[in-house]
Formats: structure tokens, C-alpha cells, sequence
């Protein structure tokens, strides 16, 4: 019996967790060595869960310790400098503190922009900032109006 080869080949690609953070109504973004603004994270290592690895990517990329909340998107992203497709998953993550972030070496700016200003920026990941944003500062917005209602009551 000789063997056939398959109609069909798995590709692998490479596997990028982004964080969208928000905080008073702006998202936190990185500007890349592309001139590209993109949000922080990056390549998941072998011995971490997808939520451990966008909260070490943020923490390194802005020193902002955060928490991981749910997935909010996915979608592959082509790369055109490098001639490679990436999977990104994008995860809603809360800023614990109020720190302003810092920038490190892997990049070339951070800032925190109001959700219409980032459809002016130069973006790497526009469909995902498209999908993400709207859910992520509608949390940002319910979680804030739900601390403010509990703080509230405390006080009373």
C-alpha cells in the first residue's frame, strides 16, 4: 500500500496576547519600532496560561501590574516587514493602581488615547482595536460606576 499525500497541510503561526486596558475612558497603547501604535503584550511562553502572559507582557512593556479579564476578540494579523500572519487574542484588563505608565525599551511611545482619537493613529491592528475597544470601555465604564456605587454606600 503506497502512501498518499494529504489534501490538506496544518500551518502553525506564532500566538500574540494583547491587553486592552483602559483607564478613565482612554486605552494604553505602545507605538512599535514599525511607527505602528499597538496595544501592550506579546509572545506567550511555554510554561504560562494566555491570562498570565498579557499581564507579564504589560507589566514589562508599561510597569502597570494589571488583571486579566475576559478574551474580547481574535484575529489573524499579516505582517508585511516580516511576510508572517500572527494569531492575536486580545483580553479586557484591569490597571490596578493609578501609576502612569512607563515606557521600555521595547518600544517608542506609550500613551492613553480616547477611543475616537485612536482611529487617527497609525495602528498595527485596526480590526481588533475596532472589535476590542467598544466592549472594553463599556466594562471599564460599568466597573467604575459600580466602584463608585459601592464607595458610595461605605461613606454612608
Amino acid at each position: 500500500m503506497s502512501q498518499s499525500q494529504p489534501d490538506y497541510i496544518p500551518r502553525a503561526f506564532p500566538v500574540s496576547i494583547k491587553g486592552v486596558v483602559v483607564r478613565d475612558g482612554k486605552v494604553l497603547l505602545l507605538k512599535n519600532d514599525r511607527n505602528e501604535w499597538e496595544l501592550p503584550g506579546g509572545r506567550i511562553e511555554l510554561d504560562e496560561t494566555p491570562e498570565e502572559c498579557v499581564a507579564r507582557e504589560i507589566t514589562e512593556e508599561t510597569q502597570w501590574k494589571v488583571t486579566t479579564g475576559p478574551i474580547l476578540d481574535t484575529w489573524m494579523y499579516y505582517i508585511d516587514v516580516a511576510e508572517k500572519h500572527v494569531f492575536i487574542v486580545t483580553y479586557g484588563c484591569y490597571a490596578n493602581g493609578d501609576t502612569e505608565p512607563v515606557l521600555s525599551h521595547e518600544h517608542k511611545e506609550i500613551g492613553l488615547f480616547a477611543e475616537h482619537e485612536v482611529a487617527t493613529l497609525t495602528t498595527t491592528r485596526v480590526r481588533g482595536f475596532r472589535a476590542s475597544l467598544p466592549t472594553r470601555t463599556r466594562e471599564a465604564q460599568e466597573l467604575d460606576n459600580a466602584l463608585d456605587a459601592l464607595y458610595e454606600q461605605e461613606i454612608q
